[in-house]
């Protein structure tokens, strides 16, 4: 059972989503809250495998609660939820140590998708949205000059998979690249994460380009 932390200052806002996400067999809303103040303190109570996060709320808003959940090591993936399709609000969140970026008017199957790949362990972002961190993040103007010491402790394989997991190709697409199962391919993404020191997937991505594994076109 997926146990979700709902976090929004619209008591209707939350309720549509619990329906959305109560629809679904497995998925489980445990608690909500009205400000990011209260979702810190349901986050240590309730240890939810995944927060929807609201970004703008009173009190304190979704970055900095996310950033103090993510600080004291509180479990559960935060899933950023707005209805402002804004770029500093999608890097923000990213820093802060949000595991996805999803905005209000998605489908509702796209809700119950990205709350289920948040609970695998798979740190989800729309195509879209991928695409804007590659690009916000190959534009830094200093590329990495120096190997980062983390690298040395990856395999061939799981390099392999970094770099793919840069392009922002998915599990499946991975494994129908190297000629392996899923499995296979989600064993290489953890010990990989696990290695790097990095929460998820996208913010393998970032790490990638940042550290000079991935390259804009290569």
């Amino acid at each position: 059972m997926i146990r979700v932390l709902l976090v929004d200052d619209q008591s209707m806002v939350r309720t549509g989503f619990r329906t959305i996400l109560e629809s679904e067999d497995g998925i489980a809303v445990v608690g909500e809250a009205e400000n990011g103040q209260i979702a810190i303190d349901k986050a240590l109570e309730l240890a939810p495998d995944v927060i929807c996060m609201d970004v703008q709320m009173p009190v304190m808003d979704g970055l900095e609660a996310t950033e103090e959940i993510v600080r004291r090591g509180a479990a559960g993936a935060v899933l950023m939820l707005t209805t402002f399709d804004r770029d500093d609000f999608l890097f923000q969140a990213l820093a802060a140590g949000a595991s996805g970026f999803l905005l209000k008017t998605a489908e509702a199957e796209q809700l119950i998708d990205a709350v289920t790949a948040l609970a695998a362990g798979d740190g989800l972002l729309s195509p879209e949205v991928t695409r804007r961190v590659i690009e916000r993040s190959v534009s830094t103007p200093e590329p990495a000059t120096t190997t980062a010491p983390e690298l040395e402790y990856l395999t061939d394989r799981e390099l392999e998979v970094l770099r793919l997991v840069a392009t922002g190709a998915s599990n499946s697409e991975i494994a129908g690249n190297l000629f392996v199962g899923e499995a296979t391919v989600k064993t290489h993404v953890s010990n990989l994460l696990s290695k790097l020191g990095i929460r998820d997937r996208i913010h393998a991505v970032i790490w990638a380009y940042e550290n000079g594994v991935a390259k804009i076109g290569g």
